[in-house]
């Protein structure tokens, strides 16, 4: 379970940087869909260290809003499936 949530932060912090960088540079960008997801799948603490890293969706409400709340949301099970 620890590797997996070491390697699903990696890819939402990944993500983050990636979807910055194709912005910049005019390319084909992530879906929000798709960023949203790896945060879901237990990626939200990596999204929210890359989106405020890299500056990266730090001005839209549902990045800045909805990370943190998936992340409570995720806690809230932690504990209490660890109970």
């Amino acid at each position: 379970m620890i590797y997996y949530l070491i390697f699903i932060n990696i890819m939402g912090l990944l993500s983050m940087y990636l979807d910055k960088y194709f912005s910049k540079n005019n390319m084909y960008r992530i879906s929000e869909k798709s960023l949203f997801f790896i945060a879901i799948l237990g990626g939200s603490i990596g999204s929210i260290i890359g989106m405020y890293q890299f500056r990266h969706k730090t001005k839209h409400r549902q990045f800045t809003i909805g990370l943190p709340i998936i992340l409570f949301i995720q806690l809230i099970i932690l504990m209490y499936y660890s109970q």
